[in-house]
């Protein structure tokens, strides 16, 4: 069975993985994959996670302890909980101490042939969404997310930092929103690529301690410290980086000026799929590279080049 392995050696694609045998949990055709900067993260040590890799995927269920799965195309929450910890009792499963996580912490993920998932992260797609839209539910929940932890009023201006995979994703959520939301970044394609009714902006364009909201979907240890400048005083900073790099940011500032911090990481796919399935946000465009599962090593270098935002690996 083919898949793509972080190993000491870094990433490579192997023909020789045994196929997954968890009796009690579903088993998942990959269909279609999509590279993410946690696994560019992950590919220089970030979590110290050895194994398959990939996390966002849709697939098709080919065996599960409730046969009414098999057959049904699906995407799945990454976070497997032990459902009996106190963390998880008091209703936060994602923060469960013992949790394992898909192609991150402890547990292979979507990047070969086959994997397995427990039944309860599973969501069935809808039949008008694409399996090439579908692959974003994972990203779009965790735009979503910010929605869930934070109010924003349709008179806050909102500043999303990055305009790669998850910064776009970000955007796209938020301008939903009707509060004024600028995109910031350097590259003028992806810029480009930012929906209608989204500002676009340079870093070096934007006034200081102006915004309400800061969104840091960069992907690099420096954003923290743009955000920080970009936010007013009692405003509020998302974060959404995860890098392997530490970053320079001294928390002063946050004092100073009583920033509320926000951590934000996944969300929920149930409002991710209503979106695709509404057509109010559209990924699509965002797709600049497609490799088979067997050439997997070659899309993750492609995902870290900048001509790239959104790469997917095609299943076998």
């Amino acid at each position: 069975m083919i898949g793509l392995v972080n190993s000491e050696d870094g990433p490579r694609v192997t023909h020789a993985l045994p196929l997954p045998t968890v009796l009690a949990e579903a088993t998942l055709r990959l269909s279609v994959g999509g590279v993410c900067a946690t696994d560019l993260e992950i590919a220089k040590g970030y979590m110290g996670f050895r194994g398959v890799m990939g996390h966002e995927w849709v697939g098709v269920v080919e065996a599960a302890p409730d046969p009414s799965w098999i057959g049904r195309r699906v995407v799945g929450d990454i976070n497997c909980p032990c459902g009996a910890c106190a963390t998880c009792r008091a209703g936060r499963p994602t923060h469960c101490p013992h949790r394992t996580v898909l192609g991150i912490a402890g547990r292979d993920g979507a990047f070969s042939e086959r994997f397995t998932l427990p039944v309860a992260n599973l969501h069935a797609v809808p039949d008008g969404v694409s399996d090439e839209a579908a692959v974003f539910v994972e990203p779009l929940a965790a735009a979503l997310e910010i929605l869930e932890q934070i109010h924003v009023r349709p008179s806050d201006r909102v500043v999303v930092l990055g305009t790669g995979r998850l910064g776009q994703l970000c955007a796209r959520v938020l301008a939903l929103t009707g509060a004024e939301v600028t995109g910031v970044g350097r590259d003028a394609t992806r810029l480009g690529m930012l929906p209608r009714g989204v500002k676009r902006a340079r870093p070096e364009e934007l006034a200081t301690s102006a915004a309400d909201i800061v969104v840091d979907s960069t992907g690099a240890p420096e954003g923290l410290e743009l955000a920080t400048r970009l936010v007013r005083p009692r405003g509020t900073v998302v974060l959404k980086t995860t890098v392997h790099d530490p970053a320079p940011q001294l928390p002063t500032p946050w004092v100073i000026d009583e920033i509320h911090l926000v951590g934000s990481r996944c969300g929920p796919f149930d409002p991710a799929l209503r979106l695709l399935a509404s057509g109010a946000v559209d990924p699509t465009p965002l797709i600049t590279g497609r490799y088979p599962l067997e050439r997997a090593d070659e899309a993750l270098a492609a995902a870290a080049r900048r001509e790239h935002v959104k790469v997917l690996i095609a299943g076998m």
